[in-house]
């Protein structure tokens, strides 16, 4: 990946000095990649709402993009897609905690 297409730090992180990434997704050869950061949260639930955060700033960045696009609408069907993939995953799981 060049430099270019690598996307911008929110300001706020960097102002913070305390501020850490916790999640990066790529597209390669296909597949996603995924580099998690642990031990910021005991909880599982807590990982359930940066998911739900995120889900809601993808629908709302969609929305943004273009005025055809219901934010709301766009979060259901997001649901639904990440429902009927936890419920019948298209691919496995590999890799391991480095």
């Amino acid at each position: 990946m060049s430099q270019k297409d690598a996307l911008p730090i929110p300001a706020a992180a960097s102002r913070d000095p305390r501020s850490l990434e916790i999640l990066r997704v790529w597209i390669a050869n296909g597949e996603q990649h995924v580099a998690l950061a642990f031990g910021m949260w005991e909880e599982p639930a807590a990982w359930g709402l940066l998911l739900a955060d995120l889900a809601r700033h993808i629908a709302e960045a969609h929305a943004q993009q273009d005025d055809q696009v219901d934010a709301e609408d766009f979060l259901e069907q997001l649901r639904g897609g990440m429902e009927a993939e936890l419920d019948g995953p298209t691919d496995e799981i590999t890799g391991n905690v480095q």
